[in-house]
């Protein structure tokens, strides 16, 4: 795995953490697209004055990742996302406590993500990743 220093928040950073989650439980993995890209940076360019991780209701699937500092880079957010695996139980198909980005980050009929950065005007980050088709829906499981 890719240490977070060697992070340059490049669409192949995002790419790679995302697909690396994806193998570990054997699904394939997922493209870069540029219209989602656009998205996010738009809605993040969108929140900068009011910088609390709302999401942005489109229609795309959507992580974010809301920081008290602009070191946070694209593994670190996908990370943490991923980190929430260890509250999903995939027999049951529940989450102990929240879960949800991480199934969203390994929902088998995704094929496509798109992320951007953006600085608050208050000096925080937020991360967004948008997710072509959009996962999560009640009773499927996410592989």
């Amino acid at each position: 795995m890719q240490s977070a220093t060697q992070a340059q928040n490049t669409p192949q950073d995002y790419l790679d953490t995302h697909n690396e989650a994806r193998s570990a439980v054997g699904v394939a993995d997922i493209e870069w697209n540029n219209t989602l890209q656009a998205y996010a940076e738009d809605y993040a360019n969108n929140r900068r004055g009011a910088c609390d991780g709302s999401h942005s209701g489109g229609p795309y699937g959507e992580n974010l990742y809301w920081a008290p500092t602009t070191s946070f880079t694209a593994i670190d957010a996908v990370n943490l996302w991923v980190d929430e695996k260890q509250y999903y139980d995939y027999s049951s198909n529940t989450c102990s406590k929240d879960c949800g980005h991480y199934t969203q980050v390994v929902w088998r009929d995704t094929t496509q993500v798109g992320c951007a950065r953006g600085e608050c005007d208050n000096g925080e980050l937020l991360i967004i990743c948008s997710y072509y088709p959009p996962g999560n829906y009640p009773g499927e499981w996410p592989y």
